[in-house]
C-alpha cells in the first residue's frame, strides 16, 4: 500500500512540476510584403468574407458551413463556421479595428476543443513600395492543457498555416 502512495505521489508532483514549466501563454505572427497600396490591402483584410478566399482552412474543408453576421469589415462582424475534423467548430469576431493600420479579432474555437485566442492584422508600409501584412494570434495555455505545450509546437503548426494563408493572400492582392 505505501509503494502505490509513494508512486501516486511521484505522480502528482510530476504532474505540478510540469505544470509549473510548461508555457502559460502562445503568440505566433508571420508576415509578408504584398506589392499593393496600403489602404488596398487593408480594406481587403478587413472583410470576414474576403477572407475565405485565401484562408488556408478553406482548403482543408471546402464545404465548410459558414455563417456572417454583423456589418462585414466593422467592429461586431463575426464570421462563424462548422466544417470537419480539420477545421473544427468556431467564430471570429472583429473587436477593434485601427483604420489603416489594425485589425483585432477574438476567436472562439468550440471543436475539437474549446479555447479562446485573439487575433490580429497589422498593415504597414514598406520601403519596397509593397505593404508588409502581419497576421498573427495569441492565447494563454490553461492548465492541464498547458502540459501538453510542452511537447507541441503553436508555432511550428499555425505558423504553417499562416505561411500558407499569406503566401494566397499576396497571390490574389497581386494578381
Amino acid at each position: 500500500m505505501m509503494t502505490f502512495l509513494y508512486i501516486l505521489g511521484g505522480i502528482v508532483l510530476l504532474i505540478l512540476i510540469l505544470g509549473i514549466l510548461a508555457p502559460k501563454n502562445y503568440d505566433v505572427s508571420r508576415s509578408i510584403i504584398v506589392n499593393k497600396p496600403k489602404n488596398e490591402v487593408f480594406q481587403s483584410l478587413r472583410s470576414l468574407k474576403k477572407q475565405g478566399e485565401w484562408s488556408p482552412w478553406e482548403k482543408k474543408d471546402p464545404n465548410m458551413k459558414k455563417e456572417f453576421t454583423g456589418t462585414d469589415g466593422e467592429v461586431g462582424a463575426k464570421s462563424a463556421w462548422m466544417g470537419n475534423k480539420d477545421v473544427g467548430e468556431g467564430e471570429q469576431e472583429i473587436t477593434k479595428i485601427i483604420e489603416g493600420e489594425r485589425i483585432e479579432g477574438k476567436l472562439r474555437f468550440f471543436k475539437p476543443w474549446k479555447s479562446e485566442a485573439d487575433c490580429y492584422f497589422n498593415v504597414e508600409e514598406d520601403t519596397s513600395s509593397g505593404t508588409k501584412v502581419t497576421w498573427g494570434f495569441s492565447g494563454k495555455n490553461k492548465f492541464p492543457f498547458s502540459i501538453f505545450m510542452l511537447f507541441f509546437s503553436m508555432d511550428k503548426t499555425v505558423g504553417k498555416d499562416f505561411e500558407e494563408g499569406l503566401d494566397s493572400f499576396k497571390i490574389l492582392m497581386e494578381t
